[in-house]
C-alpha cells in the first residue's frame, strides 16, 4: 500500500511562511493587544509594526524598552516559525539605540542569520518609520520543537 503524499510537501516556501504566520498570529493575543501588525513574512523573514500609544510610554515619556523588545520578539517569532515547524525562543539580546516616542510607528524587520538542525539565529532591526532611524537591534536564538505547524495540515 502506498502512503498518502504529505500535502505540505507541495507548498512553496512563501506559502508555507504565509500559512505558518496566519496560524501563529491568529492566536497571538499579546502582540495583537499591543496593536502590532504583520506587514510581510517570508521564509526566515518578517516585518512587524507597532504604533507607540500613551499607555506604552514610561515616566520619561519614551516608549518602554520592554515593549520595543516585545515588538522585536514578535517579528523574530514570525520569522523563525516560517519554515513549517513550531519554534520557540531559546533566548535573545537587545540593544537600545534611540528612544521611541508617543505616536511613533516602530517597524521591526527580522531576518534569519543561521539555521542548523533545530537551532536558529535571527537578527531584528527596529526603526522609527518616519525617519528610518534605528531604535534597537535584537539577536534571537530559536529552537524548533520538531512539531509541524498546525496551519499546514
Amino acid at each position: 500500500m502506498t502512503p498518502e503524499p504529505d500535502p505540505r510537501a507541495a507548498l512553496s516556501a512563501e506559502e508555507t511562511a504565509r500559512r505558518c504566520t496566519e496560524q501563529m498570529w491568529g492566536e497571538d493575543l499579546a502582540s495583537k493587544s499591543l496593536g502590532m501588525e504583520v506587514r510581510s513574512c517570508g521564509p526566515g523573514t518578517a516585518v512587524v509594526s507597532m504604533t507607540v500609544r500613551p499607555d506604552m510610554v514610561n515616566g520619561w515619556e519614551i516608549c518602554h524598552g520592554g515593549l520595543i523588545a516585545t515588538l522585536a520578539d514578535s517579528a523574530f517569532a514570525v520569522a523563525c516559525n516560517s519554515r513549517g515547524t513550531v519554534t520557540v525562543a531559546a533566548g535573545f539580546e537587545v540593544t537600545f539605540l534611540r528612544p521611541g516616542r508617543l505616536g511613533d510607528v516602530l517597524v521591526a524587520t527580522a531576518r534569519e542569520v543561521a539555521l542548523s538542525g533545530r537551532s536558529g539565529v535571527y537578527d531584528v532591526t527596529v526603526v522609527r518609520e518616519a525617519d528610518g532611524e534605528s531604535v534597537a537591534v535584537f539577536r534571537g536564538r530559536s529552537r524548533s520543537t520538531g512539531r509541524p505547524n498546525p496551519g499546514l495540515g
